[in-house]
């Protein structure tokens, strides 16, 4: 995948919407291809107020979880009567998505959800937008400039690595594995989000006595995961553990492993794309944890700036406005939890 669809800060993840409350103690529903209407919290915030348009910018969707972003987006702004959502055409394109946050402004929207193909070249068009009085929520990667935006919402791209280690050492640990071979399949190298990554994956294996063997990028995509993990697993004839940064690059990381007829290892995903953790129910893949970095921060994206628009606070904190910056939790899907958490798995 290109640099500008390279999400979670890019892709900056896998973390289920977790800090604003996009998961649930309640049994998942079935799962379906349609992104997850996540239920209405129970307040007096889920009332009809002021009626208030809002505008959305995103990537083109051409990797599973940015269209699950769309998807989203679109499914929290139809739980409410008083939103009128406006999309505008999603586009890889740095200056047409410009073109297309401008003719927003233009429009006098009452906010605007902004996921940039690139934060800091639109950084300027969100200043325009802030200071035409539109406040705008800021999707996962940053505005470099403070004053670019009401509210960030996006995810933990150290916390994620940090999931990950964690499984992974405590699993070699508890089966008195010294030594291991442990191998990491990033996505592109030079993106902060991958660096954040890999940070904290490091971090987590140190306090178990690890470090990572042998690391290698792709580049968030089918055929780059598959290049890679073929690379790996030719040059480690055993591996104990390898952790892959992205589940959509997972699709070909899983493929190179069944036809190198390699299951000697544990493997972990990052993201919790719906296939992912379908082949973690399974019990038989060599898949057993993936961590979240979840498009569901797209619902929580429009539902803070429906009470933004709206002047309101989110009812479960005392203060009287919306928080200025929200990082969401990186959870741990396995076996044991994957039920509640595939209403939640988008498509890669």
């Amino acid at each position: 995948m290109s640099e500008n669809v390279a999400r979670r800060g890019f892709l900056v993840g896998g973390a289920v919407l977790l800090a604003a409350g996009c998961t649930s103690n309640e049994p998942a529903a079935a799962p379906s291809s349609a992104a997850p209407a996540p239920a209405p919290a129970a307040s007096g915030n889920d009332q009809p107020g002021t009626k208030v348009v809002i505008g959305f910018s995103a990537p083109a969707a051409d990797h599973g979880w940015i269209a699950a972003i769309a998807k989203n987006a679109e499914a929290a702004a139809k739980q409410y009567s008083d939103i009128e959502f406006k999309p505008v055409e999603p586009t890889n394109d740095i200056n047409q998505q410009i073109s297309a946050v401008e003719s927003l402004i233009a429009a006098k929207v009452n906010a605007l959800v902004i996921l940039p193909n690139d934060g800091q070249q639109l950084n300027q068009v969100a200043l325009q937008a802030t200071e035409a009085g539109i406040p705008v929520i800021n999707l996962d990667r940053i505005f470099p400039d403070k004053l670019a935006y009401r509210t960030w919402i996006g995810g933990d791209n150290y916390g994620m690595g940090v999931a990950a280690g964690h499984f992974i050492g405590k699993q070699l640990k508890d089966k008195g594995v010294s030594n291991p071979v442990i191998v990491e399949i990033q996505g592109i190298a030079t993106l902060p989000l991958t660096q954040d990554r890999t940070k904290g994956f490091a971090d987590a294996l140190k306090t178990y006595g690890f470090s990572v063997t042998a690391k290698q990028d792709a580049q968030f995509t089918v055929e780059t995961g598959n290049e890679v993990a073929t690379s790996l697993l030719q040059a480690h004839k055993k591996i104990d553990a390898l952790w892959n940064h992205d589940d959509d690059q997972g699709v070909g990381v899983l493929a190179a492993i069944k036809e190198a007829s390699r299951n000697e290892f544990i493997m972990v995903g990052g993201a919790g794309s719906l296939n992912a953790m379908k082949e973690i129910q399974s019990g038989s893949s060599v898949l057993q944890a993936t961590v979240t970095y979840s498009p569901t921060m797209a619902s929580s994206a429009i539902k803070l700036a429906r009470l933004i628009a709206q002047g309101k606070g989110m009812s479960d904190l005392v203060e009287n406005q919306v928080p200025q910056s929200l990082t969401l939790a990186s959870e741990t899907i396995t076996k044991e939890n994957v039920e509640k958490y595939l209403a939640l798995g988008f498509e890669s």
